[in-house]
């Protein structure tokens, strides 16, 4: 029997989409579907119109259900998407991504329940800016208008945050690869929404700093939402470099940020940073990155990787995120409720050493070692380390 349902320019678009998503070649498929490669190259290509049964074996041989191989796709234009690796899913993300967008659209529509675009005037006032602090400017704008007015106050759900006062739908979307953190579409094409890589491989704080990157995106460059444009051309670097520096700005706000880390200026290289990006719930990376913004040594990367390798043994990969944060941290399907309750029942088993750390002492003795009026064995017999640890201790400290 032929496929009645069959529309041969959508079947031939989703087969090839489909098979690259799963990196297999025709000939792959064709021998799992039990046809020749020529008798699939043609219906791959739409110039064969195959059987209801030949259809079932294909999906099979995807692993997909048939509806999938019949379905028109809608093609989504104004996406920001920036992978750092060819991505043979490019396209099924898309496509995915706008079956999503569908779905909570016409949820919204059906129950007449929708959160307006809080942010509009935000981005409207910044289109036409162009000054090296904007990104940071935006970001406090941004805070205000979302009613985060103390700058101590951190973001404790930034999925709640961006769809229950922002209006920014965000889809948590797993996908086995770490050259892909995340897209943002914008309101024409059924958004604004974020995407966010939470394949368990990236950190829940990269999660995070994506969905914050992104809002950076939909705030500051939404005239660079072009789905044709995949490059990372200088223009499209520059955009990341600003869309990181909004990121840092909104999840730490300057003042509080300059003020606990002068509070634990006492402590070790180390330990500093990581106690500050538990604090704002931000990876180790944005931490440096925010140095790097207040006139850190140019090679504080490699002085922290450096220090974390004497101090634990090993150094740290591309994805490795110490004292990393756990899933429910960043869960857009859990309501408050439920990640408030997680947390209690999960708080004995994920606190750390980097969540009680005393530092006032620390700070006393650094500021005494500073202004020479203690020694350094001295400052060491204060708190209670060996020459040596004081004294590794001293090295890594930055202002």
């Amino acid at each position: 029997m032929i496929a009645p349902m069959a529309d041969t320019s959508s079947l031939a678009q989703n087969l090839r989409r489909l098979r690259d998503a799963k990196k297999l070649s025709q000939a792959t498929v064709a021998d799992k579907a039990k046809l020749s490669r020529v008798a699939y190259g043609n219906i791959e290509a739409g110039s064969a119109n195959p059987r209801v049964d030949t259809l079932m074996r294909i999906a099979d041989a995807l692993e997909i259900k048939l509806q999938e191989l019949l379905v028109p796709t809608r093609t989504l234009r104004a996406v920001r998407f920036r992978a750092a690796k060819k991505m043979t899913s490019r396209e099924q993300v898309l496509v995915d991504v706008a079956r999503w967008l569908d779905d909570y659209n016409e949820l919204e529509d059906l129950l007449d329940n929708h959160v307006k675009f809080k942010l509009d005037k935000v981005a409207r006032s910044f289109a036409n800016k162009a000054n090296d602090k904007r990104a940071i400017e935006a970001a406090a704008a941004a805070r205000k208008a979302l009613g985060l007015e103390r700058d101590d106050e951190t973001i404790r759900d930034i999925c709640g945050l961006l769809q229950e006062r922002a209006g920014i739908k965000v889809y948590p979307y797993p996908l086995a690869s770490d050259g892909f953190f995340g897209l943002s579409v914008g309101d024409e094409d059924g958004g604004p929404a974020i995407v966010v890589n939470v394949w368990d491989r990236i950190s829940v704080e990269r999660w995070i700093f994506t969905a914050a990157h992104e809002l950076g995106h939909l705030l500051l460059h939404l005239r660079s939402y072009d789905v044709a444009r995949s490059d990372l051309g200088d223009e499209d670097k520059l955009h990341e470099h600003e869309a990181d520096r909004f990121a840092s700005h909104f999840l730490m706000p300057d003042s509080v940020f300059k003020r606990e880390w002068q509070d634990a200026r006492g402590l070790s290289f180390v330990d500093r940073v990581l106690k500050i990006k538990r604090i704002f719930k931000v990876s180790y990376r944005t931490v440096l990155y925010r140095l790097r913004d207040h006139d850190a040594p140019q090679d504080i990367w490699m002085q922290f990787q450096v220090a974390y390798a004497r101090r634990s043994g090993h150094t740290l990969k591309k994805a490795d995120e110490p004292g990393a944060l756990a899933p429910a941290d960043f869960d857009a399907s859990m309501a408050v409720e439920e990640i408030v309750a997680a947390r209690a029942a999960d708080e004995p088993k994920r606190l750390s050493s980097e969540d009680f750390v005393e530092d006032r002492l620390s700070f006393l003795v650094r500021t005494a070692i500073d202004r020479q009026q203690i020694s350094v064995s001295r400052g060491a017999e204060i708190l209670g380390l060996d020459l040596r640890e004081m004294r590794e201790r001293v090295a890594s400290w930055i202002d």
